[in-house]
């Protein structure tokens, strides 16, 4: 794990590695957890009250294990493999992209994500990478310290992106396609809808080109078709009536869709 990048939360200075800890020169101490990764948030609020709760997290590092996205996962892989230098995996949930980025050897990786208990399973998973608890509006690391940056179904901070991006460095974003969980929404919703795959609006960042991966996944069980569901933001805007007819059925087919846009830091 390589801490160098990362800046301490209170002062915005440097840290050094003291034994199981970071401290920074003005004495701020950060303790680093037994997985490896360290909670830089600050603020009397409890970090297991922050982001996604225990149980999203599992039911996110469980569906992901089956490889019902290894479809977007490989593509990532492959649009990194021939790349070098650091990257920051922003938002980087339960770590399932993250180890696959951190698999070239060329690429420093770091990653983080505002729910503690994502961190803890990305670090139990990605062991030698570099993982913290923070907060995507402001995030402990140095002004232009990354080559390239990745974020998944996240929010875009485009200020905060600029800052810890380098001049001519770049960000690879994923939102979903259009048809994205269309056979989901199908079993569940009288009148589904698709997605408007509508990138954010840039002002600073030039967008230089976009992708689109597509597939289809066969859900089996319970299990998975309710950790998908509960992954997205439907779940919590869907009524009980209409949560309960995905609870009858075995098994589901649904298309997948992602949209990755390549933007470059001028």
């Amino acid at each position: 794990m390589n801490y160098e990048l990362l800046r301490c939360p209170v002062c915005g200075q440097a840290f050094t590695e003291d034994g199981r800890s970071l401290r920074c020169g003005s004495g701020h101490c950060f303790d680093l957890a037994k997985e490896g990764y360290v909670n830089l948030l600050t603020g009397s609020k409890p970090a297991d009250a922050m982001g996604d709760n225990k149980q999203a997290a599992r039911y996110r590092r469980d569906f992901l294990n089956k490889g019902y996205y290894a479809l977007l996962r490989d593509a990532l892989a492959a649009r990194f493999a021939g790349r070098s230098g650091s990257l920051l995996d922003l938002c980087c949930g339960e770590g399932y992209y993250t180890a696959a980025l951190g698999q070239n050897p060329a690429l420093t990786v770091y990653g983080f994500d505002l729910a503690r208990e994502m961190v803890r399973l990305a670090a139990k998973r990605n062991a030698g990478l570099t993982l913290f608890v923070a907060n995507l509006a402001r995030i402990p690391v140095q002004d232009g310290a990354f080559d390239w940056a990745t974020l998944l179904f996240a929010p875009f901070g485009e200020a905060e992106l600029c800052r810890v991006l380098r001049p001519g460095g770049r960000l690879t974003l994923v939102v979903p396609g259009r048809r994205h969980l269309y056979g989901l929404k199908q079993a569940v919703y009288d009148r589904p809808y698709e997605n408007d795959e509508a990138l954010p609006a840039a002002e600073r960042l030039r967008l230089l080109g976009t992708e689109k991966l597509a597939g289809r996944i066969r859900l089996q069980g319970q299990a998975d078709l309710q950790a998908v569901f509960r992954m997205t933001p439907y779940y919590y805007r869907t009524s009980p009536a209409d949560r309960g007819k995905l609870e009858r059925l075995d098994e589901l087919e649904t298309e997948i869709e992602f949209v990755l846009a390549e933007y470059e830091n001028p």
